[in-house]
């Protein structure tokens, strides 16, 4: 079945070039104008992906991401013709999983879109599709995770960092490797959205958030042992 993209962006011909890119691959593509009509769009129907522009009429992209965050972990791509780096952190702390600084190629945007589409949920040297460390127990099949039962409600980001982390638990792993594994090698950014995105995911572990061990200068590690 064709996944479908919804693509906010008030700019009619920028938006109608991304449209036409993502029709040309298969894709069920829904536009929107504005922040309202977004949102109105994203509760109508089944969105697979978000391309959000920031600078909206009536609702800007920070305040369509915060309302989505609170009912779904649907994959965000953010658009700004805004290069502050504090910018680009909001949006992650906001459960963005990706940030794309306009003028950008349509070209890399579906690369970054088909990257965020894929499960890519196989364990390293495994093909279980479950996995249960220290209370944490991850479905690779339905992409979900529970902490000593509970629902733990991950971004689509936050679950492959962690998962990644657990996948090689006791091993230090690089942020330079944590970018190249969730963002790829085309990423351009520094590593300050590796620390956003593993601050939340430690927020929402709450106790077990100390199964995360920051290494100094270094990256991260996943406890093997307690």
């Amino acid at each position: 079945m064709s996944k479908t993209i919804l693509i906010v962006e008030d700019e009619d011909i920028l938006r109608e070039v991304v449209k036409d890119y993502f029709l040309n691959e298969g894709y069920n593509v829904l536009e929107a104008a504005d922040g309202e009509e977004a949102l109105f769009l994203f509760q109508e129907d089944h969105v697979d992906l978000i391309i959000l522009d920031i600078m909206l009429p009536e609702l800007d992209g920070w305040s369509i991401c915060r309302r989505i965050r609170k009912t779904s972990n649907v994959p965000i791509i953010m658009l700004t013709a805004r290069v502050d780096e504090d910018d680009t952190l909001l949006g992650f702390e906001l459960g963005a999983d990706d940030y794309i600084t306009k003028p950008y190629s349509p070209p890399i945007l579906m690369a970054r879109a088909k990257r965020l589409l894929k499960n890519r949920h196989s364990a390293v040297g495994s093909t279980d599709d479950t996995l249960s460390l220290h209370g944490i127990s991850v479905n690779f099949l339905s992409r979900t995770v529970t902490v000593d039962g509970d629902p733990l409600d991950l971004t689509y980001t936050e679950f492959e960092i962690l998962t990644y982390l657990m996948q090689n638990r006791g091993i230090v792993i690089t942020k330079e490797q944590l970018i190249t594994k969730i963002w790829g090698f085309e990423y351009v950014g520094d590593d300050r959205t590796v620390n956003t995105h593993i601050r939340n995911v430690r927020n929402k572990l709450g106790e077990k958030s100390k199964l995360i061990k920051t290494i100094i200068r270094t990256g991260y590690k996943f406890e093997d042992d307690l």
